[in-house]
């Protein structure tokens, strides 16, 4: 059995979703729509879904850090939850 990774999954997942068009110069584009501001641009298809890779990655990346909310994509949630722990009232002594 495999072992996966839920954020190797979102990226493949997300990946799955790519757009790419072919631009009049023969160049190529591609974008995620799940993921605002996710496009790359590339001189082959294949140099395109690299950068979309890394563009897509670094997106990732930043967003967690900076606690954006990313897009659910296939059903997986980078999301942190805030954990919470009851309050417990002090008293005074």
């Amino acid at each position: 059995m495999r072992t996966r990774f839920a954020l190797s999954e979102y990226i493949d997942r997300a990946l799955a979703q790519a757009e790419y068009d072919k631009l009049e110069d023969g160049s190529f584009a591609g974008r995620i729509p799940a993921c605002t501001g996710v496009i790359a641009f590339g001189g082959s298809l294949r140099t395109c879904e690299t950068e979309l890779r890394s563009t897509l990655e670094d997106w990732i990346l930043v967003g967690l850090r900076l606690g954006h909310d990313l897009p659910i994509v296939g059903r997986i949630d980078l999301n942190r939850k805030g954990a919470r722990e009851p309050l417990v009232a002090l008293q005074a002594s």
